[in-house]
């Protein structure tokens, strides 16, 4: 599928929200409610008009253009609304409407007659320009785009938003957040989405310069209620938010509670908006519904093991058949299920730019910054715990990596930086690296540092490599900055970043060449919830080891191994790696026969093992809400005959 039609479905779905949005406000204009009604009306068809610019289809986006120019007179008080004028744009929406249509059955929407509409719409604009004589005698100086709109526009939304509840919101950000006007700015874009911010205190510009002391003030009207305002100011750096309900001149009457008589072009408009109806193809529905069901497919992932091995006891030929269909059916389920809960990371990648100015700007720096592959997707519990170590490793590369513009024309770079994010699907793998082209990671001043915290002896700094070196950076409370600053230098950077990546199952790899730059990788599982696994034994209780991380499977002879330092290793096809027993996890075992050689980054070990009895798919559930977290152990699993397996965390026992 290319690009173009994957995004078609987007387009419609999102379209037909504004279009609906579009005629409802309509038959509101004509009821008499104006300001608010004639915002909405103008924010849709703005919309209507990018998007399907974006997409190409010229034809709707002139027409969208053309009513946008009528309503821009209408705005600003240089024209009235009359009957005519309302059936017009209604038959306007009819097209679009029939254009929508045609898109999402495969066209684009060419092929509608919009011509007789539009030139009805012109002819309208100059007769309402025309005999202006104030200074608005035609389409070109017709005030779509002129400062003095601001002040109109402002007391008219808040004149119109009488009959919509109004509430005060006070909204604290916690005092540790590095970056208090990012935060206030993203709530300020999360309430826009749900009504009509009438103040704010302090102001937006004031926010943009950074003027913020981390409390927020402000006055919004919207349908949504307290509740929806509650969750959309929620942040994981927000302290506090009151919201009280502002008193109500009077309540808005519901479109549907008019009971007044209806007129002959009430019932054409009604006809004209009811006669078709259409399946509808999009539904919202709440994400905790969502892990709700994901719990029911992975018990019927657990219950499928359990049949299978009850059929295989008794071989009843009836049984088999019926088990071969349910498992055909719990496998399409799954798959399903794990596409519905697929989110591109677009969803934080497009939160980074503004984050990645407010940083060059506090530095004084100069950065381009690109993103690539926003359109790859990762589950919904990967994305969730995602967010944190990006913007940490993003602040990072402008604020660490990226020099001065002196700096970087002294030896001999361009005076503006380049910073690079980009993700792809790699097999089963998720792969997002973080690239810039500033000055590098310095070996030996993060070796000075390490010995200056205590961490290595000078004689041991000698011996390092580095890639030992550029892992001093994962120590708890390492920074090499040399100033406390709202970007960095308080103790809280890469090793916060490597424990929520190897919380999402994920490994994080550094490359860095002084002088020209570092690229950080991040290798993430699309899902956490099902994986595959191998069985094996060791002393008689059973251990799952993920399939990803294993690297070969190897006969194993103990006269064949040797003592290096405190531990044992073996040397396998001309290359020696370390044996892990897991003596303390399971227990001694005289019969290991069998090496599993796993792998993280590109370290390698091998585990002996007694017997292997195959690849299983089973659902991981985490410890942490039983026991707590157990390193080497990243949760358990049910098996078919309800024995419960420790699965193995191969990142850290590594």
């Amino acid at each position: 599928m290319s690009e173009f039609e994957a995004y078609r479905g987007l387009f419609v779905a999102e379209s037909r929200e504004n279009h609906e949005n579009l005629v409802r406000n309509l038959l509101l204009l004509e009821e008499g409610t104006y300001e608010n009604t004639i915002d909405e009306i103008f924010r849709s068809l703005h919309t209507l008009k990018g998007a399907s610019a974006s997409m190409g289809f010229s034809t709707m986006e002139h027409l969208c253009h053309t009513m946008e120019d009528v309503f821009s007179l209408i705005r600003n008080g240089s024209a009235e609304i009359s009957s005519d004028l309302i059936n017009l744009l209604l038959a306007c929406s009819d097209l679009i409407e029939q254009m929508l249509d045609d898109i999402e059955s495969g066209g684009d929407s060419s092929q509608i007659q919009t011509g007789e509409q539009v030139t009805a719409l012109k002819q309208w604009f100059t007769d309402q320009s025309n005999p202006s004589q104030d200074g608005t005698n035609g389409m070109e100086d017709s005030p779509v785009v002129q400062s003095n709109d601001d002040s109109p526009e402002k007391t008219g939304a808040q004149n119109g938003e009488e009959s919509r509840p109004q509430y005060d919101m006070r909204i604290t950000v916690a005092a540790d957040c590095q970056m208090k006007d990012v935060r206030a700015m993203l709530v300020l874009e999360n309430l826009d989405s749900l009504g009509t911010i009438l103040s704010v205190h302090p102001s937006r510009e004031a926010i943009d310069e950074g003027k913020f002391d981390g409390q927020l003030r402000l006055s919004i009207a919207s349908d949504a209620g307290e509740e929806a305002l509650r969750t959309a100011a929620s942040g994981s750096e927000i302290a506090t938010i009151e919201i009280k309900s502002a008193a109500q001149e009077e309540e808005p009457v519901p479109e549907e509670s008019v009971d007044a008589p209806k007129t002959v072009e009430a019932e054409k408009k009604q006809t004209a908006t009811a006669d078709k109806t259409r399946e509808i193809k999009n539904l919202r529905v709440d994400i905790h519904q969502l892990d709700h069901i994901m719990n029911l497919v992975e018990d019927l992932v657990i219950n499928r093991g359990r049949l299978k091995q009850i059929a295989d006891q008794h071989r009843i030929k009836e049984m088999d058949e019926a088990i071969a269909m349910v498992d055909r059916s719990v496998s399409e389920l799954q798959n399903q299920m794990m596409i519905i809960r697929m989110i591109p990371l677009n969803h934080i990648f497009n939160r980074l730019p503004r984050v990645v100015r407010d940083v060059a700007q506090y530095d004084n720096k100069e950065v381009e910054f690109v993103m690539e592959g926003g359109e790859t997707e990762l589950d919904r519990s990967v994305m969730d715990g995602l967010n944190d170590p990006l913007l940490h490793l993003i602040r990072n590369a402008v604020n660490h990596g990226i020099e001065s513009p002196e700096e970087r024309k002294r030896a001999g770079k361009p005076q503006k930086g380049f910073v690079k994010i980009s993700a792809y699907r790699d097999r089963d793998n998720v792969i997002i690296q973080l690239s810039d082209d500033g000055a590098g990671i310095n070996v030996n001043r993060v070796k000075a540092k390490a010995i200056e915290k205590g961490l290595i002896t000078p004689e041991a700094a000698e011996t390092f490599t580095t890639d030992q070196a550029i892992d001093l950076l994962f120590q708890p409370g390492f920074s090499t900055a040399d100033k406390i600053s709202d970007i960095s230098g308080r103790g809280v950077g890469l090793d916060v970043v490597k424990k929520a990546i190897e919380a999402l199952k994920g490994t994080i790899r550094v490359e860095t060449t002084q002088g020209q730059g570092s690229r950080f990788e991040l290798l993430l599982p699309p899902t956490m919830a099902i994986v595959d696994v191998m069985i094996v034994k060791i002393n008689g209780k059973r251990l799952g080891i993920p399939i990803s991380s294993i690297v070969e499977v190897a006969n194993f002879q103990r006269n064949a191994t040797h003592r290096i330092g405190k531990g044992e290793a073996i040397l396998l096809r001309n290359e020696v790696i370390q044996i892990l027993w897991l003596t303390e996890l399971v227990g001694e075992s005289e019969h290991c026969e069998i090496l599993i050689v796993v792998q993280y980054q590109k370290r390698k070990c091998c585990i002996p093992v007694d017997i292997v009895e195959g690849k299983q798919e089973v659902v991981v559930k985490p410890l942490s809400s039983f026991i707590g977290n157990t390193r080497g152990v990243s949760g358990v699993t049910i098996l078919g005959d309800g024995t419960v397996v420790p699965v193995l965390d191969v990142n850290t026992l590594v």
